[in-house]
């Protein structure tokens, strides 16, 4: 099966084949940026399901709201700011800091450890780098109970975006500065189709795990046209994926 070409994705392929396009077919000089929260692991594992209602339960602590009232405004935040974090900071002037201890506080075993997509990490060429709007030491928790945080080089988390999250493109230019990335040599793959827009503006390949977006709990409208055409992969099975990419690569 061959790849749907940028600016024609068809949200039906399942697992094409990045090569040509891949930085990887060139002499393995690409690099590979991840998401973590429903993109490392399935979105049906409801790990980040704990952290929507420790947020719901932070903003109406903070602000003396009901749930109700604190879940609406945490999902007007998200869809406004990229994060409930900046829509609190920008609005009511909260700490960031004590918001991101609290809301990662939660309970891991749901999701299981992954050997199929160790594996296929082991395997993949390039630098390895998770980019994500959470905290590093929820993605290092994460990373650790999955079995693979040995495959990642660094961590480029919100507090080293200064708290302004995907999918603002600066942050995507400060993630490439602070890691000496060459974007058209990177490849990222990301559950949220939204934040995979400036990561194509700069020349990166895209690779959308569709999973989480297409969960009616997601809060997110379904992907506009100008947001397909930014992206070049779209795969349901990031580890399947993976490991079928890399036997390719192999041979």
């Amino acid at each position: 099966m061959t790849p749907s070409p940028k600016g024609t994705p068809d949200p039906a392929v399942r697992a094409p084949n990045l090569a040509p396009r891949s930085p990887l077919s060139r002499g393995g000089r690409g690099a590979w940026a991840f998401d973590l929260d429903n993109t490392l692991y399935p979105a049906r594992c409801k790990l980040f399901a704990q952290v929507e209602v420790r947020i719901r339960d932070y903003v109406a602590g903070f602000l003396g709201l009901d749930s109700a009232a604190a879940y609406r405004l945490q999902k007007v935040y998200f869809r406004e700011h990229g994060t409930t974090l900046q829509g609190m900071m920008r609005h009511h002037g909260m700490e960031p800091g004590p918001f991101l201890a609290y809301v990662h506080d939660i309970d891991l075993s749901a999701v299981p450890p992954d050997p199929v997509l160790d594996q296929a990490l082991g395997r993949l060429e390039g630098r390895k780098i998770i980019f994500t709007n959470g905290s590093a030491e929820h993605a290092r928790k994460v990373m650790e109970r999955i079995g693979v945080a040995r495959h990642f080089e660094a961590v480029f988390d919100i507090a080293a975006a200064g708290y302004v999250p995907k999918p603002e493109p600066r942050v995507y230019d400060a993630f490439v500065r602070r890691h000496g990335l060459d974007p058209t040599a990177t490849v990222m793959v990301e559950d949220i189709a939204r934040n995979l827009v400036p990561a194509a503006a700069i020349g990166m390949t895209t690779v959308w795990v569709r999973e989480s977006e297409t969960q009616p709990e997601s809060g997110l409208d379904p992907p506009d046209r100008a947001t397909l055409a930014a992206i070049d992969h779209v795969v349901d099975d990031l580890a399947l994926w993976l490991s079928d990419l890399t036997r390719e690569e192999a041979t």
